[in-house]
This record gives structure tokens, C-alpha cells and sequence, in this order.
């Protein structure tokens, strides 16, 4: 071949490489390109769907796992501080983690910065999150000091801003969870729902009360009824509008669904008073456990967190966090039969009836309706200790007849930190001065107040234990 011939060959060859190689570059960084968040996927699975809320402390692993035993589809892990989990606190990045049996699992994080939330939801991502939501309810004030949480709803053009950089710089859907407000005499809750839906958000949950209010009065699903009105009527019918607020039987889901037009309902303490909740709104149908039923779904749980934080001392340790403490929630069990509970749940939300035990109730129900944490103790350490439900049942029995719970049935539990309780000493570790961050602390009680509070609950004891009542209530 002449060497003009090859040198032109040569080139040729070079050429075709070098182009060959674009085209594969090219190729690679499309192929790699982070997905197009799978709305309608998301926003599927939040329709016509009873979702278990974010609960702090409650939401852990264990429990969400034991929820999805009895039908629970989708899920929202706890709340997730956003710059502690990029600090790399280890409690946070726990969070993170799904169980068994979790079809579609949201992340929810507290953030009121762009680029914090968006590198917080890319952690999400790694994790195998299917959402991340933006939590802007949260009333506690470790979190509305820092500006989080309920916080984010004074300003509603703030929140759309945020939440509009979270859509755009994340691959998976972004949804919001809100209150109707954050102060009492400041609802803006359709201002809040307008924000978030035009800023992208793929699904909106509404919390029925103002952060201010906490639990304390009964869930405003009229205001929820407006907001899905109002959404459907902007040509946002697409977005799924979430319920909230005192749901505690499958037929007050139903109904709230059918009167406000919600496509889905929220639930929080209604799934910790009793999991199977989702069994019941998936069945359209009551189910009453018997005691020994209950009892064997209390011991998967305290076996799920063996399986989750170790079957050993530490692991122990770490279940003490939670473990015992869900037996505040799973003592108010009570049985609600439709045919004879729907219509008072219309007047009065049925989460906020406290049932007093009728007389010659069997002593292991008594137990487990117990309130006291000294109770839920020994229920805990049974249910842990025990290695089958024949077992749990029969230390259960003997324990509810003994001495130690009838002292307990009398007395309540002894509550060391009454006095501080009733000198207004923040909870949890004091500063340096006795105070919070970033509050005064309020006037301590004088010796005559705490001593009259300390007769009033005397004598409130003492008539709720003559009624056949349990202390506390």
C-alpha cells in the first residue's frame, strides 16, 4: 500500500475510535443519568390506601414491620433531622433503614435549606427510599426553634420555594406533610396546600389541627374537606390530598374518605393502640382479638426487635427505648365494634374515649389495660423473656394475680420525678443554669401549689380506682 494511502488509512482509524468512543461516553452518561421520579407509581400507592404516619419513637423498625404482618402497604419512617444524618449521627442514618414486608417506603426529614434537604434525600436514595417527605407539622420545640418542622408554615412562599428546589434536584418524589397551621389564630392551611402543589409536591398529607393545639382538641377534617375541594377545582386533582387526625376503626377511615374526599387516611396512635388496624381497613371489618391473641402479637414484637437491635444485653438495652413504652399506647386497646360505635365515632372521635373496665373483668385483661409504666415493665420483660406464647400467657396470668400488680392497681407507679415535674424543670438534662435554650424557664410552683396539685390528684385517683377504673387513667 503507498504511504499516502496508509497514512490516510491511519487516520481514518483514528477517527473512527474517537468517535466510536464518543458515542459509547455519550451512551454511558445516559444510561447513568439519575431517573425521572416515578410520580404516578408514588402517587398511586398513596390512593385509597391507610398509610402508617412518621411517628417519633413509635415508627421504629420493629413496629413497622409488625404493621406490615397485618396489611400495611405504605409507610413513613420517623422523623430524620436532615443535618444530623449528613453530620452522620448513627441514630439518624438508622432511621433510614426499611423492613420486611414494606411495599412503598417513604423518608421524611426536617430541613428548611435546599441543598441540605437535597443531600439528605440522596442519602434516602442509597437506601432504597421510594419518597422523601418534607416534614412541616412537627410542633416540638427542639425542632420549631431551629426553624423547623410546624415552623415552615408562617411563610408560605418560604415553603414553596423549598419545596420547589427539593423536586427539582431529587430522583425520587417529594411529598409534604403539613398542619393546618402553626399557631391557633393563624390558619393558613389552604395558603400552605396551594404552595405545595404549585412547587411540585407529589402527594400532600394534612395534620387536622394547628401545631399549637397538639392532640388536644378533635381533628378539623372540614378544613381538609376544603382543601381537596379547592385542589381538585384548580386542576390539581392529580396530586393526592392525605387525611389525618383521630382515626381509630377502619369505618371512621371510610367515612372520612367518603365525606371530605381525601384519597387516602393517615393514622399515628390508632396504629399504636392496635396494628392490626390495617387488617381491618383492608377487610372493611372489626377484628377483636381475643387476650392470648393479643398476647402472641405482642411477643412478635418484642421478638421483631430482637431480631433488630440483638437477642442479647445491649439489644435489650436498646428495645428499652421503645419496647415498654408502646405499652402506653397498646393498653388502651378496646374493642369497637361497628354495629354499636359508628354512630357515637360521628359525634366524638372513639380515640378519645377512655372505657372503664367493667367489674369481674378477667385479670390478665386488667393487666393489659393497665397504664402504669410499672406494669408495662414486667409486660415487657415477659413478653422478652418468654420462649413461646404459652409461656408469655402463663407468667402474664400469674403476674396479673399477684400481689406485685395488685400494689400497682393501688398506688399507680411511683413517679420519682414528681417534684421536678411540678416545679417546671425542663425535661430531659438541665444546662447550666437550669434553663432551655433559647427560653426562660417559667415561675417554679411555691410548696402550697404542688402540695394542693399533689390532693387534686389524690383525690382524682382515688374516685377513678372506686369506679373500677385503672390509675393512671
Amino acid at each position: 500500500m503507498p504511504p499516502t494511502c496508509l497514512s490516510m488509512y491511519i487516520a481514518f482509524l483514528v477517527l473512527g475510535c474517537s468517535f466510536v468512543t464518543i458515542v459509547n461516553a455519550f451512551s454511558l452518561n445516559k444510561s447513568s443519568s439519575p431517573a425521572i421520579p416515578n410520580h404516578e407509581s408514588v402517587q398511586s400507592s398513596l390512593t385509597n390506601k391507610m398509610i402508617l404516619a412518621p411517628l417519633t419513637r413509635g415508627g421504629n423498625l420493629p413496629f413497622r414491620r409488625l404493621c406490615a404482618d397485618f396489611g400495611m402497604h405504605t409507610s413513613v419512617s420517623e422523623m430524620i433531622y436532615a443535618r444530623s444524618l449528613l453530620r452522620g449521627d448513627p441514630i439518624e442514618n438508622a432511621r433510614l433503614r426499611r423492613s420486611e414486608g414494606e411495599s412503598i417506603f417513604g423518608v421524611q426529614i426536617a430541613t428548611n435549606q435546599i441543598d441540605e434537604g437535597v443531600n439528605a434525600i440522596k442519602r434516602a436514595v442509597e437506601m432504597g427510599a421510594d419518597f422523601c417527605d418534607l416534614n412541616c407539622g412537627c410542633p416540638i420545640h427542639e425542632a420549631t426553634r431551629r426553624g423547623l418542622g410546624s415552623s415552615l408554615l408562617r411563610s408560605p412562599k418560604k415553603l414553596q420555594k423549598l419545596v420547589r428546589g427539593l423536586v427539582e434536584s431529587s430522583e425520587i418524589p417529594v411529598t409534604v406533610k403539613i398542619r393546618l397551621g402553626c399557631e391557633t389564630n393563624s390558619i393558613n392551611c389552604l395558603e400552605n396546600v396551594r404552595a405545595a402543589r404549585e412547587a411540585g409536591a407529589a402527594a400532600i398529607t394534612i395534620h387536622g389541627r394547628t401545631a399549637q393545639q397538639g392532640y388536644s382538641k378533635n381533628a378539623d377534617w372540614d378544613l381538609i374537606r376544603r382543601a381537596v375541594m379547592e385542589t381538585k377545582d384548580d386542576g390539581y386533582g392529580h396530586i393526592p390530598i392525605i387525611g389525618n387526625g383521630d382515626i381509630l376503626t377502619y369505618y371512621e377511615a371510610r367515612r372520612r374518605m367518603e365525606e371530605t374526599g381525601v384519597d387516602s387516611v393517615m393514622v399515628g396512635r390508632g396504629a399504636l393502640c392496635k396494628p392490626w388496624i390495617f387488617k381491618e381497613f383492608n377487610d372493611n371489618a372489626t377484628w377483636a382479638p381475643d387476650t392470648k391473641e393479643r398476647v402472641q402479637i405482642y411477643r412478635v414484637l418484642a421478638n421483631y426487635m430482637k431480631d433488630h437491635f440483638g437477642d442479647d444485653d445491649m439489644g435489650r438495652k436498646k428495645s428499652w427505648n421503645f419496647l415498654p413504652w408502646h405499652f402506653e399506647f397498646l393498653s388502651r386497646y378496646t374493642p369497637y365494634p361497628e354495629e354499636d360505635f359508628a354512630a357515637q365515632s360521628i359525634d366524638r372521635p372513639l380515640i378519645q374515649n377512655r372505657m372503664v373496665l367493667p367489674d369481674h373483668t378477667d385479670p390478665l385483661d386488667v393487666l393489659l389495660a393497665n397504664r402504669c409504666s410499672d406494669a408495662h415493665e414486667v409486660i415487657a420483660s415477659i413478653l422478652w423473656d418468654s420462649d413461646s406464647d404459652e409461656t408469655a400467657v402463663q407468667k402474664l396470668n400469674i403476674f396479673a394475680e399477684s400481689q406485685d400488680f395488685k400494689r400497682i392497681l393501688t398506688t399507680g407507679s411511683v413517679n420519682e420525678g414528681e417534684d421536678k415535674v411540678l416545679s417546671n424543670l425542663p425535661k430531659g438534662k438541665a444546662g447550666k443554669w437550669g434553663k432551655r435554650r433559647g427560653r426562660k424557664p417559667g415561675p417554679k410552683r411555691t410548696e402550697e401549689e404542688i402540695a394542693q396539685i399533689r390532693a387534686e390528684r389524690a383525690a382524682k385517683k382515688e374516685r377513678i380506682l372506686a369506679e373500677g377504673g385503672t390509675w393512671p387513667p
